[in-house]
């Protein structure tokens, strides 16, 4: 069977990563035809992504087509799998969302805090119309979702849209597989994690190799420093008495809330010094798409890791692989909770472990939540709910309640103060709002 992969976000500097998986798996995972999708602001980006994605397939060898349009609708047509990697607003947005912030005092980061509350905003209304697209003009496809802030993407996908073929995809869980792999000397292949908790809040709560537990050597790794962190993520390490309390091994993003006094610090360091992430991310992407224009560059250049998406491709194909297959394997995914953690709603989206089949992923039992992580993750799913409410709702007070509410922010005057100025400044891409 011929199968149709479209790439929304094509233009992103990402695309090469997928491009790669593609023609990795090709023997296993037949696609014929790849479209790269974007909007107009992107269409220089796609022109490049385009050439470089083009130039890496003939080197391949491999019967692939590939084209690249601004016509989403025209694109969709007959997709088998649509992979998301959006950014409403660029990085220009996420540079508002990342400095606003901190001018107050609190972390500005993309997916977490008073940041990742506007990025969900800006993003949820333009993927529920996709999500609408794609159940009239391809019915059949997945959406394999890395767009962040990934959980509260996807559940806000298969709540308010027609469409339930949604899976959300984040690298985190394979990063952290991948680390405790390299540590205990064995192949990622061979090591399994138990991952309770959510998307950018999940723990790992027991490490087997073969089946055989090896926690406790990882747990101790964590204690010296065992650094599994994505590009965009500076390791300040654990400490022993929080690693032993917990006995979970937290994931990077866990020290924005756990570490939250010392990586404000160092944010506001790095924002006097070099600008914010965001601004630190453009002057990167201008070097990577200088590089992406050489006529003679055949291949993902190793620049791209510095970006922080490392072993997306490998998510992302990985798991369509698996889908197309129906290989029955276990990857860590996005899905609807459906039980697996019996204290959240059965349509909660978690980060869990899941037989991957035709059908989409069956998630694996986790059993009750760990006492020490109840509460934290009782209030991050009711601070997603109220984030996802008030990007469908427009409502301000619905926007206020899940600014207050998120434990990066928690302060009712600075809330409103906080939320009043990225309203303004992210205005023109949140219509509901205004």
């Amino acid at each position: 069977m011929a199968l149709k992969l479209v790439v929304i976000g094509g233009g992103s500097s990402y695309t090469p990563e997928i491009i790669e998986g593609i023609i990795l798996r090709h023997s296993s995972f037949p696609v014929e035809e790849i479209v790269l999708v974007d909007i107009e602001e992107g269409r220089d980006k796609l022109e490049i992504v385009g050439n470089l994605a083009k130039r890496m397939i003939e080197k391949s060898n491999k019967d692939i087509h590939l084209s690249w349009t601004l016509d989403r609708r025209e694109a969709l047509k007959g997709a088998d799998f649509v992979s998301t990697q959006i950014r409403v607003g660029g990085l220009e947005a996420r540079s508002k969302d990342e400095r606003i912030p901190l001018s107050h005092g609190y972390i500005g980061q993309e997916t977490n805090g008073a940041g990742g509350i506007f990025k969900a905003l800006r993003t949820i209304p333009v993927l529920i119309e996709l999500a609408n697209d794609v159940h009239e003009l391809c019915p059949n496809a997945w959406i394999i979702n890395f767009t962040n802030p990934a959980g509260i993407v996807t559940e806000a996908l298969l709540k308010h849209s027609p469409h339930k073929k949604v899976i959300g995809v984040c690298n985190i869980p394979y990063n952290m597989r991948y680390s405790a792999a390299e540590v205990l000397n064995v192949k990622p292949e061979d090591v399994m994690i138990e991952f309770v908790g959510l998307n950018h809040y999940v723990f790992g709560r027991k490490v087997l190799v073969n089946g055989i537990d090896r926690t406790q050597e990882i747990l101790k790794k964590v204690t010296e420093g065992l650094d599994y962190l994505p590009a965009n993520i500076i390791n300040l390490g654990w400490s022993k008495t929080f690693i032993e309390a917990t006995s979970l091994i937290p994931n990077p993003y866990h020290q924005y809330y756990f570490q939250t006094a010392d990586v404000l610090k160092k944010d506001i360091q790095s924002l006097q010094e070099n600008g914010t992430r965001a601004e630190v991310v453009q002057r990167l992407e201008k070097s990577l798409f200088e590089l992406y224009k050489n006529p003679d560059l055949h291949e993902k250049p190793e620049e791209l890791e510095r970006r922080g998406g490392a072993f997306y491709s490998n998510v992302a194909c990985s798991l369509m692989d698996s889908i197309y297959n129906d290989k029955a394997d276990v990857q860590t995914v996005n899905t609807l909770n459906n039980g697996a953690i019996p204290e959240l709603p059965i349509d909660s989206v978690i980060e869990v472990n899941c037989v991957i089949t035709k059908d989409g992923p069956k998630p694996l039992a986790v059993g009750f939540l760990p006492q020490s992580i109840k509460g934290h993750i009782y209030q991050m799913k009711a601070f997603e709910e109220l984030v996802i409410r008030a990007s469908i709702s427009g409502d301000y007070n619905d926007a206020y309640l899940a600014m207050v509410m998120n434990p990066l922010v928690a302060d009712e005057t600075d809330s409103k103060i906080i939320l009043d100025e990225l309203l303004q400044a992210h205005q023109a891409y949140l219509p509901q709002f205004f």
